[in-house]
């Protein structure tokens, strides 16, 4: 095994995925409910273990070559990011109780599965740091040593959904009161229009 190039493949995933970002907000909310948690990880992971491998056998290459498929989803990501910091906004304005994971679930199976797989393949960028940038660093090594980056990059990405997902849970106490938890919808909607602002106003292709 070249741990060397799996080291460099976990760090690289790791320092590109720990930044704040919609799915992350996304996943740490559906965390602090316990809602269809295991199932939002393993969507995310496997999102990125596709997305990671597909860089590493060169279709980022054809994704740079097809910028009107980037506008499309830069568009669309930007509509889809400005509909949830509304509706982030108005449960902001309008939440009243404090969390209480025991409660009925917020959202059915199929609207998480949606939701997460929206924040996922319609965020541009994540094309270009799984696809082609971790793609392109794979490059520098040889032979089967670029699919042991590939194998650190997917690992990085599993163990951090996987730590936000369940950890999120961790920080319930401070969320039982509820102007934590409306100050952290107001956090999500900042978030939301801000990313859906940037990707119009300030993308490059």
């Amino acid at each position: 095994m070249n741990l060397s190039a799996v080291i460099s493949g976990f760090l690289t995933t790791a320092s590109l995925i720990m930044a704040i970002g919609a799915q992350n907000a996304f996943i740490l909310r559906q965390g602090l409910q316990q809602n269809f948690v295991g199932l939002i990880i393993i969507i995310c992971s496997l999102s990125d273990i596709l997305l990671i491998s597909s860089g590493i056998t060169g279709i980022g290459k054809i994704v740079q070559t097809c910028p009107q498929l980037l506008q499309f989803f830069r568009y669309g990501g930007a509509l889809f990011l400005a509909a949830y910091g509304l509706m982030a906004a108005k449960r902001a304005l309008s939440t009243v109780e404090t969390l209480n994971p025991t409660k009925e679930k917020t959202a059915s199976r199929n609207k998480i599965i949606l939701t997460c797989l929206a924040f996922t393949f319609l965020n541009p960028h994540v094309y270009l740091d799984t696809m082609i940038l971790i793609g392109s660093i794979s490059t520098r090594f040889a032979g089967i040593g670029k699919w042991f980056f590939g194998m650190g990059a997917c690992m990085a990405s599993v163990t951090w959904f996987t730590l936000l997902g369940y950890g999120a849970k961790f920080l319930q106490p401070f969320f039982q009161n509820p102007l934590t938890w409306k100050l952290l919808e107001g956090f999500i909607a900042l978030l939301m229009f801000f990313l859906s602002y940037m990707l119009i106003f300030h993308s490059t292709n």
